[in-house]
């Protein structure tokens, strides 16, 4: 019989957390960046603004990354497993 260690799972590594945060940041810009350059806004219409504030975090990290980045305030959860940068 093998022996099975009892020390309780740790959450994410800081590290895990700051790029995890920092892939976050990234999905969100390009898709803001790309709802901006769909067509229907013209040249000379003076631009405007994505109005995607949440989006669903990248798949390549855990939910435990996600659930301690909003517990600490960097992300808002927005429902439906989306997520919107939190303050500053």
């Amino acid at each position: 019989m093998s022996s099975v260690d009892a020390t309780p799972p740790t959450g994410p590594t800081p590290q895990e957390l700051k790029s995890a945060l920092k892939a976050f940041r990234k999905r969100l810009k390009l898709t803001q960046l790309d709802d901006q350059s769909r067509l229907g806004y013209g040249p000379m219409t003076g631009g405007q603004q994505s109005s995607i504030v949440a989006i669903t975090p990248p798949d390549q990290f855990p939910a435990a990354v996600w659930e301690e980045l909003a517990r600490q305030g960097k992300l808002k959860r927005a429902g439906s497993g989306m997520y919107a940068l939190g303050q500053p």
